[in-house]
């Protein structure tokens, strides 16, 4: 059913927009091409392919035992189903932290690949070097703040840091 008005496209630089306005931003995680229709026609503002995955699709007790490979399959699958949301590629541990030619190398197969609009880091010792390596290819970047499952064993165990 149509409702006569038209849904744009949301970008990077729309959620800044709605950032400085003081309006809300939704942001919900898909795995999956029905799940991600579902939410894009609820009309939120971003999904995030998390790497979440590992545990809740894969069945597997770490999010780091999750790489590239299923990441990429993933989000090319949530991307499909995107008409009007931000899709945001979670960068799997271990494809960011070994160098920032690396990094980037594999932020760039979320854009190209899976069609992502940006990726997301979860907090490292040289995150800023890497993260400014990421952008300075043109890709959006954010980051991870709060439970960062991914370094939860070394932080502690899984609480908001």
């Amino acid at each position: 059913m149509s409702t006569g008005r038209e849904i744009k496209r949301i970008t990077t630089h729309v959620i800044q927009e709605m950032k400085e306005r003081g309006e809300k931003v939704s942001m919900l995680t898909a795995y999956d091409y029905p799940l991600a229709s579902l939410i894009d026609k609820a009309g939120i503002d971003m999904i995030l392919v998390g790497d979440s995955v590992a545990n809740v699709v894969l069945g597997l007790d770490s999010t780091t035992k999750v790489g590239m490979t299923e990441m990429i399959h993933h989000a090319k699958a949530v991307t499909r189903a995107v008409k009007h949301a931000l899709v945001i590629g979670d960068m799997p541990y271990e494809s960011y932290q070994v160098n920032p030619q690396e990094s980037v190398k594999n932020a760039k197969r979320f854009i190209d690949e899976a069609k992502c609009d940006a990726v997301k880091l979860e907090w490292f010792d040289k995150c800023l070097e890497v993260t400014e390596q990421i952008i300075k290819a043109g890709i959006p970047a954010m980051g991870h703040i709060g439970l960062t499952p991914q370094t939860a064993d070394k932080l502690g165990g899984f609480k908001v840091q």
